[in-house]
């Protein structure tokens, strides 16, 4: 099949090798236009302009996908396909009649769960065990297409977003092109969403990041690894913000850390001991991993604590 590929992040680029890899032919790149970064804040392309350029395809980065100029020249490319992965816009309903098997995202949840732009994030957050991708038809409901096929992945005990988000971008690549494959075979049919089970992944805000140290250790600690690497979990600690890696649960096997008994702690006190440092939740201790405070670079909760000498009775958090 002609597939013209949609994405914007690294996480869309094992989808777009797969397809490059594959027996269909990619016909061009929609992406997002050039956006400002660093500190100079001068315009950089996306991951996946960079590499479409690399491999001498066309590059589409209308401002919308609505736009008049992106709908002529997608009418021209008439691609049977358009296989997405985290584009990052909507479109319209005048662009998704164009190829005849329709837009086919793949999304990082098992759907109808945590329909969204965080499906990862929230899945950790809420504790889920099992996640997976699935490839859908885009309609103009957010993420209620039609479902084509489905991969599961467990979620492992210490897993962030970043570790999980790498690994369903990696496996979910060869269900989309398997998706693509069987579309073009006639042995993939389009099955509806079930109305049960359906839950929101919104966006992950910076404010929303903020560790509620009034909650049990296992949310904190759930928390932490959904909020990681983006937008990061963080807290304050004397007025200033500081970031907070992935935690221990005091309990959890192997992962202790105490070198000696210490008394109840109210959520967000600090216990500091020779060499960790732990905070008090409603439920018990975690273990600092590593820390950044404001203007710095990230650092062992030990080293931090040394220099900074921490006050008994010091907590994080308002």
């Amino acid at each position: 099949m002609r597939v013209l590929f949609a994405g914007t992040p690294e996480v869309a680029l094992p989808s777009l090798e797969a397809l490059l890899a594959s027996r269909h032919e990619v016909v061009g790149v929609l992406t997002r236009p050039d956006a400002p970064a660093g500190r100079g804040r001068h315009l950089v392309p996306s991951p996946v302009k960079d590499r479409a350029v690399e491999a001498g395809l066309e590059v589409l980065t209308p401002r919308r996908p609505g736009d008049p100029e992106f709908r002529q020249r997608l009418g021209e490319l008439a691609p049977d396909a358009c296989p997405v992965v985290a584009y990052g816009a909507l479109l319209p309903a005048a662009v998704l009649t164009v190829p005849s098997h329709g837009w086919v995202n793949l999304h990082f949840s098992l759907l109808p769960a945590w329909r969204g732009a965080a499906p990862v994030q929230h899945a950790l957050m809420a504790g889920d065990e099992v996640t997976g991708a699935t490839t859908f038809v885009i309609e103009e409901g957010l993420d209620t297409g039609p479902v084509l096929g489905v991969m599961t992945e467990a979620i492992r005990p210490t897993d962030t977003a970043g570790d999980l988000l790498q690994r369903l971008a990696t496996a979910g690549a060869d269900l989309l092109v398997a998706t693509l494959d069987g579309l073009e075979n006639g042995e993939v049919t389009a099955v509806p969403q079930p109305e049960d089970g359906v839950s929101l992944a919104p966006k992950i805000t910076v404010e929303d990041a903020e560790i509620r140290w009034k909650t049990p250790a296992l949310a904190v600690d759930r928390h932490i690894r959904g909020c990681t690497p983006a937008p990061g979990a963080w807290t304050t600690f004397r007025g200033e913000r500081l970031k907070v890696g992935p935690v221990s649960v005091h309990g959890q096997a192997g992962h202790d850390g105490l070198e000696e008994d210490v008394p109840s702690t109210a959520p967000g006190e600090l216990v500091v001991l020779r060499h960790a440092v732990h905070v008090g939740t409603v439920s018990g201790l975690v273990r600092l991993g590593t820390v950044q405070p404001h203007g710095k670079r990230a650092m062992p909760a030990a080293d931090w604590a040394r220099g900074v000498r921490i006050q008994p009775g010091e907590r994080l958090g308002a």
